[in-house]
């Protein structure tokens, strides 16, 4: 797809894009100078259609996947759970105990949820399906965490600040078997990450975006794609998650 012309936005994030750097949600860049320089979202598209970025949808199912992320998906993919039939989370871990992070929009305060792992194309195991509580439910920062009745065989995901110039999102676009799809890091200001040439859907939301490393540094809410390639997506950070719950630590943020 197409790359577009740099805006203020990627002017002030292009030079970020060449290595990992520390997610500061102060100011936007690597170090808070002393006049902060003013966060600016992308340019929207003019006709958006919420979440696919390109032409194409560039998703591949979990199992089919030989990409740039291979080496780590399988050790993460695992931890991707269906919930309730529509939405996206990701078992993360926590030092009092792992929970399962999705989006604040999919879900209420104290609701009992369905999940789903190993809904799969070609599943190397059987679907896992457990019920959880939400615990916490948010919409500034769109997070939800929600404690699982019974905790599955499966490691949970790091969380991290450490972004990369590609990321990653594991998901289930509308409720259909786990997929990937992969983009670029375009910046993060105002404690919201965006990426472009990455596709999402409707049921996407909550799904944890990955780093090079394979570790969460956000979970997926919004999209501002058209067919043209124009636009971003976006979510919260986790870091910003982190800071607003009771039941995350900041310990709980791993330096890597």
């Amino acid at each position: 797809m197409a790359p577009r012309p740099p805006g203020p936005f990627m002017t002030l994030w292009g030079p970020l894009l060449a290595g990992s750097v520390v997610l500061g949600l102060a100011a936007c860049g690597t170090a808070a100078p002393v006049d902060p320089p003013v966060c600016e979202e992308p340019e929207k598209p003019e006709v958006s259609s919420l979440w696919q970025c390109g032409p194409t949808l560039d998703f591949t199912p979990i199992n089919s996947y030989q990409g740039e992320f291979a080496d780590v998906v399988q050790d993460r993919e695992d931890a991707v759970v269906l919930i309730d039939g529509r939405c996206t989370g990701t078992l993360i871990e926590a030092s009092a105990g792992p929970v399962v992070l999705t989006a604040g929009h999919c879900v209420g305060l104290g609701d009992r949820s369905l999940l789903v792992f190993n809904f799969e194309n070609e599943p190397d195991g059987d679907p896992l399906v457990v019920e959880g509580t939400v615990i916490e439910q948010s919409a500034e920062p769109d997070y939800a965490l929600i404690q699982l009745d019974a905790l599955p065989a499966v490691t949970p995901v790091l969380l991290t600040t450490r972004i990369s110039e590609r990321l990653a999102i594991i998901q289930h676009p509308r409720g259909r078997p786990k997929v990937i799809a992969e983009g670029r890091f375009l910046g993060s200001c105002n404690q919201l990450v965006y990426y472009t040439d990455l596709d999402t859907l409707v049921g996407s939301s909550g799904a944890g975006v990955l780093n090079r490393q394979g570790y969460l540094v956000g979970i997926h809410t919004d999209g501002d794609c058209d067919e043209k390639g124009h636009g971003a997506n976006r979510g919260w950070t986790v870091q910003s998650i982190v800071e607003a719950s009771p039941y995350l630590q900041s310990t709980d943020l791993a330096e890597r």
